[in-house]
């Protein structure tokens, strides 16, 4: 029998308990769903959840189908991304629900176009002072901002006045939604310009989700960016005993947060074309849900990009899933509750199973 390899000061290197990415763990899981609902559907439905089966119908796969789970999962994907990072910090952010909303009806207002079917468009916000028919770079800055200053107060007030994290965006959640609110007096913002609508037509939101993804995913892995965040999470006493400047890095880290969730107000009220004071009700939750279900650690230090975009995909294709076996809405609504709650569970479970084999 050959002999175990042998490592640093005689310690055997056993192959078993190499531990597997946690990606690939979820990636199992998203695909072992997708089956269950592609056999609940054969039984319950006499139709196919991911295949063509009708006729008259091109392709092996139903794409409108695989467009829908992808397009409802995106917009606040983009969100989670910022999450994620927050979360990895040893954080949390409560706020960008509010932010989205509070950034949509900001943003959309100065997007409006000054025409409708060739009559004055007289309900625009800014009607009569020439802020309408605006180039496209206008509303999106405007919206930026919105995002990046919220991000930024909420980052200030944890690093700074030591408020936890859980207050801080708590407050920034109330006060963003009376934000929106107040903007219009809670009437709706409609009727952008074509370019501003160009942003969440077709497959767009997707198309920006990813790019987003790479980015970050790239700079959370290779660049000192990521790297401090990891740090500050795992250990922050350790890390800035080691040099970095924790408060600066939270408040950059919560001020991304901020602007990934005025990105997804943009693409959001581009793609509805409209703008409401409740928009992104509840989004901080399906963010949270999407990141922790993805692999990222309640406790910090933890966590990927692509264990997020895993969840979110996961996220949607449970909500599709249901929505293909016409489970009523609010039935969804029970199970997106439960989904959370279990999501946190499956962290805490992971927490103790770790430090079991520690």
């Amino acid at each position: 029998m050959a002999e175990a390899a042998h490592g640093i000061g005689g310690l055997t290197f056993d192959p078993k308990k190499r531990e597997r990415p946690p990606e690939l763990g979820i990636g199992m899981a998203l695909v072992a769903i997708v089956l269950v609902f592609e056999l609940l559907g054969r039984l319950l439905m006499g139709d196919s959840f991911l295949f063509n089966t009708r006729e008259g119908t091109a392709g092996l796969f139903n794409t409108a189908r695989l467009e829908i789970i992808i397009l409802q999962v995106s917009i606040i994907g983009i969100i989670a991304i910022g999450v994620t990072q927050v979360i990895i910090t040893g954080g949390i952010d409560l706020s960008s629900g509010s932010i989205v909303g509070a950034t949509a009806m900001i943003a959309m207002s100065f997007a409006q176009a000054g025409e409708i079917y060739g009559n004055p468009n007289t309900r625009a916000v800014f009607f009569g002072s020439g802020l309408v028919d605006l180039p496209i770079i206008v509303p999106l800055i405007v919206g930026l901002i919105c995002g990046l200053v919220a991000g930024a107060i909420n980052g200030l007030l944890i690093a700074y006045t030591k408020i936890p994290p859980f207050i801080a965006t708590l407050g920034m959640m109330v006060t963003a939604r009376g934000v929106a609110k107040w903007w219009t007096r809670g009437q709706p913002v409609s009727f952008p310009t074509e370019t501003y609508a160009a942003i969440g037509a077709g497959l767009m939101p997707v198309f920006i989700f990813a790019f987003i993804a790479i980015v970050f995913a790239l700079a959370l892995k290779y660049t000192l960016y990521g790297k401090h965040t990891y740090a500050i999470g795992s250990n922050e006493a350790a890390a800035r005993m080691s040099g970095i400047k924790v408060a600066r890095h939270k408040v950059l880290v919560y001020t991304i947060a901020g602007v990934l969730a005025a990105v997804a107000a943009l693409v959001l009220s581009a793609k509805n074309l409209t703008a409401q004071a409740g928009m992104g009700m509840m989004y901080e939750l399906d963010a949270i849900a999407m990141a922790v279900i993805g692999g990222v650690s309640l406790t910090g230090g933890r966590g990927s990009i692509l264990g997020t975009v895993l969840g979110a995909l996961i996220f949607g294709v449970i909500i599709s899933g249901f929505t293909f076996l016409r489970l009523d809405a609010y039935y969804q609504e029970m199970v997106k509750g439960a989904i959370i709650v279990g999501a946190v569970a499956l962290d805490q479970w992971r927490q103790r199973s770790g430090g079991a084999r520690a």
